[in-house]
């Protein structure tokens, strides 16, 4: 059974930072794209950052300049550097990784951003 472990989520004031935590129990985690998603309440799922195995990244266009998104293959790990938080930031953030026939979820950290 493949477990996606979240971690680092919390309460922060705008402008502050958190860093998220996945860790991956799929021993093949380096050939997986990896990916955080958020969902405010009232509100659809999203793609918040993707990293392909290559290293390659994807943005929103919300959090291009703010977020980092990074992966440690060998520890089997992701990542999510979290900067410039704004309130509208503030959503349960999942882990997802995902290949040809395989998809899997973590059971999401909340982050709220608030003063």
């Amino acid at each position: 059974q493949v477990q996606l472990v979240e971690s680092g989520g919390g309460l922060v004031q705008p402008g502050g930072s958190l860093r998220l935590s996945c860790a991956a129990s799929l021993s093949t985690f380096s050939i997986y794209t990896m990916g955080w998603y958020r969902q405010a309440p009232g509100k659809q799922r999203e793609s918040v950052a993707t990293i392909i195995s290559s290293g390659g990244t994807n943005y929103a266009d919300s959090v291009k300049g703010r977020f980092i998104i990074s992966r440690d293959n060998a520890k089997k790990m992701g990542y999510l550097q979290m900067n410039s938080l704004k309130p509208e930031d503030t959503a349960v953030y999942y882990c997802n990784v995902r290949r040809i026939n395989a998809n899997y979820w973590g059971q999401g950290t909340q982050v709220t951003v608030s003063s």
